[in-house]
């Protein structure tokens, strides 16, 4: 089945789970689609089954909190971000409940997390205006880049390159052979006082890349000349509310949640709206991803949500 205007029209919520008692801060797909992960506020990780539809099982992190939750490459791992007591990166067993190991460095909350798509390399930033690139071997930062200002970050699909949004003004591309050299590209962008840059994120074929705000309009941007293609709007977020955007795995369509708990879809070549669907979400949606392998996405708020297509196109 292709994705097309008309079934991404179709999309209605399959199942929703109330497992969470506070919002949900981050989910992830692990690369196979079969399974789900999510972090909350509460300091819940809820791991979800997403062929049966159900939750298997959820473990906690009440002392340190838990955000930006990843999966590794490494089968039943996770990295995650504190948001309690300190800013350390836990590496977790979800198997046995375990850490694996732990990266210090961070002096200030992390508010990106990127693990490569080939390797056990992750990149972090952090309000301490540092972006800091890891090893999941290694307790041990293997490089350090100072910022003016907020960053957001991201790994390409080849994890050959790495980007920084930086001050909500600038996207920076590095080399990960050779970071330390600097960016071989800079691309500026209009700065818009009234917001943030609240992540950065490649699409799957490399060409775009997808920069959120914590206003109400995303830029999809060229990845390779650095022009802005298309600026939508048209959704609430009038409380500067973090939503996370997402690009469909064709790399064809965008996605983001809203205030009002709807969800709103474009075209990313025409750049038109090719769907407003109503998930009946209690709260904003924050958290909005496409599963990597199945024709299935997943919203949350408190509550998680499963969306299935209703007809066959």
């Amino acid at each position: 089945m292709k994705l097309t205007d008309n079934v991404l029209r179709s999309f209605r919520v399959a199942k929703v789970f109330r497992e969470n008692s506070d919002k949900i801060n981050c989910f992830d797909f692990s690369p196979t689609g079969e399974t789900v992960i999510s972090s909350s506020d509460d300091d819940s990780i809820v791991l979800y089954d997403c062929q049966e539809g159900k939750p298997k099982r959820t473990l906690y992190s009440k002392k340190y909190g838990v955000d930006l939750i990843r999966y590794t490459h490494a089968a039943n791992t996770v990295v995650y971000s504190s948001n309690k007591i300190d800013d350390t990166i836990r590496y977790l067993s979800l198997h046995d409940n375990k850490y694996i190991r732990y990266f210090p460095g961070h002096s200030k909350r992390v508010v990106a997390l990127s693990m490569s798509p080939v390797d056990d390399a992750f990149i972090s930033g952090s309000l301490d205006k540092t972006i800091r690139l890891w090893d999941l071997r290694s307790p041990n930062c293997q490089g350090l880049m100072h910022l003016q200002g907020k960053p957001v970050c991201s790994f390409d699909p080849e994890g050959l390159i790495f980007a920084a949004g930086v001050n909500s003004e600038m996207v920076k591309l590095y080399d990960l052979r050779s970071f330390d050299k600097g960016p071989f590209a800079t691309f500026k962008m209009n700065y818009d006082r009234t917001c943030e840059w609240t992540s950065l994120k490649f699409s799957n074929d490399g060409k775009l890349i997808l920069l959120a705000t914590n206003g109400g309009f995303l830029r999809l941007v060229d990845a390779f000349k650095g022009a802005v293609l298309h600026t939508f709007g048209g959704y609430n977020n009038s409380k500067g509310v973090t939503l996370e955007a997402s690009f469909t795995p064709d790399s064809q369509f965008i996605m983001i949640g809203s205030e009002d708990g709807k969800i709103h879809v474009w075209n990313g070549e025409s750049g038109m709206k090719v769907a407003v669907l109503d998930g009946k979400h209690t709260g904003p949606i924050t958290c909005l991803q496409f599963n990597p392998k199945f024709m299935t996405f997943a919203s949350a708020c408190s509550n998680m949500a499963f969306w299935l297509p209703t007809i066959d196109d």
